[in-house]
């Protein structure tokens, strides 16, 4: 799905809001890219990162953003481990395979970061300054 923000759709309620994302920082991302004009295409491609002896692949990689002006894919990710860990090979995996593919993992560090300066962290969260979400007491 290919989302590009023209002058009259900056507003509050933001192109992302129509988009179905995996997790709300995406959604929240993307209103930051809607708000600065920046085209983007939500999980638009999967790269096959393993093969059966059919050639069927047996395992990918979809990354959350295209961006076409830049030509990046931006991953996005949160701080469970396991999870981060499982992503980063399969980003090492895609590298390999696809070396004419850029693609930017943005680390739930990074990501609050940018939520917190465009003020779209909300539901009561802040971030602390080793970038966790903090809760109001």
């Amino acid at each position: 799905m290919s989302r590009t923000a023209t002058d009259t759709e900056k507003h509050w309620l933001s192109l992302a809001e129509e988009t179905r994302f995996a997790h709300d920082s995406e959604r929240r991302f993307a209103r930051i890219l809607d708000f600065y004009g920046v085209a983007w295409e939500y999980e638009p491609v999967e790269f096959a990162l393993g093969w059966d002896e059919q050639g069927r692949p047996t395992s990918g990689f979809r990354p959350d953003f295209w961006l076409p002006a830049q030509r990046l894919f931006v991953e996005l990710t949160t701080m469970n481990q396991p999870l981060v860990t499982k992503k980063n090979g399969k980003v090492r995996r895609l590298r390999e395979l696809y070396p004419e593919i850029r693609v930017k993992v943005l680390y739930q560090r990074d990501t609050l970061a940018l939520l917190a300066k465009y003020g779209l962290v909300g539901d009561g969260l802040g971030v602390t300054q080793s970038g966790d979400i903090a809760r109001p007491a």
